[in-house]
C-alpha cells in the first residue's frame, strides 16, 4: 500500500473515530434526558409539602436523584413509598421507555391514571395503591406485556375493567380491590377484588 493510501486510510479511521465519539454521546445523552424532562414534569405536577423531591434538580443526572434507580444510564425505577405527595401523576411518565418498576404508594395522589403508561413496554411492576386516583383505568394498560405485578388497589377508581389487561401473558398478581369497579371479562384467579360483570348497555 502507498504512502498516500495509508495517509488517507488513517485519515477515514480518525475521521470515523471522531463523528461516534461526537454523536454516539449525544444519542445516548438525549435518552437519559428525556427521562429527566419527564421526570421534571412529575415533579412539576405534584405537591410536595415535605419536600422530599428537593434534589430533583435537572442540572444533574436523574440517576442522582432520590427514589429514582438507572441501569445503563437510564432510569428504570421510580419507587415512592409514604411521603405525603399530592397532585396528580403527569402523561409524561409513560416517555420512561427503560422503566420496569413504577411504585408510589401510601400517597394521596389525585386524579386518572395517565393512558400513556401504557407505553411503557419494559414494565414489569406498576404499583399505584392507597392514593386517591380516580376515574376508569386506561385499557392502554393491556399493551404492558411485560407486566407481572400491578397494583391498582384501595383508590376511588370506577368503571369496567378492560379485557385487554385480563390478557396480560406475564401477570402474577393484579390486585383491584378497595375500588368500584366491574369487569368485562371473567378475572383468572391472579385478579384480585370483586369480581362483579359489568352490566350491558
Amino acid at each position: 500500500m502507498s504512502m498516500a493510501a495509508t495517509a488517507c486510510l488513517m485519515l477515514l479511521t480518525l475521521t470515523i473515530t471522531l463523528t461516534a465519539s461526537l454523536i454516539f454521546p449525544l444519542v445516548y445523552g438525549a435518552d437519559i434526558e428525556s427521562d429527566k424532562q419527564a421526570l421534571a414534569a412529575l415533579k412539576k405536577s405534584l405537591v410536595d409539602p415535605l419536600n422530599v423531591l428537593s434534589n430533583w434538580d435537572v442540572a444533574v443526572s436523574p440517576c442522582t436523584w432520590k427514589f429514582i434507580e438507572c441501569e445503563n444510564n437510564r432510569v428504570t425505577s421510580l419507587s415512592i413509598g409514604i411521603n405525603n405527595l399530592g397532585g396528580n401523576l403527569a402523561p409524561e411518565l409513560g416517555g420512561l421507555s427503560a422503566l420496569v418498576d413504577l411504585s408510589i404508594i401510601n400517597n394521596t395522589i389525585e386524579g386518572t391514571i395517565p393512558e400513556e403508561l401504557g407505553n411503557l413496554e419494559n414494565l414489569r411492576v406498576l404499583r399505584l395503591s392507597d392514593n386517591l386516583l380516580s376515574g376508569k383505568i386506561p385499557p392502554s394498560l393491556g399493551n404492558l406485556r411485560s407486566l407481572v405485578f400491578a397494583n391498582l388497589d384501595h383508590n376511588e377508581l370506577t368503571g369496567e375493567v378492560a379485557y385487554q389487561i385480563g390478557n396480560l401473558p406475564n401477570m402474577k398478581v393484579a390486585d383491584f380491590s378497595g375500588n368500584n369497579l366491574c369487569w368485562d371479562f371473567w378475572p383468572k384467579p391472579n385478579f384480585l377484588g370483586d369480581y362483579t360483570v359489568c352490566q350491558a348497555e
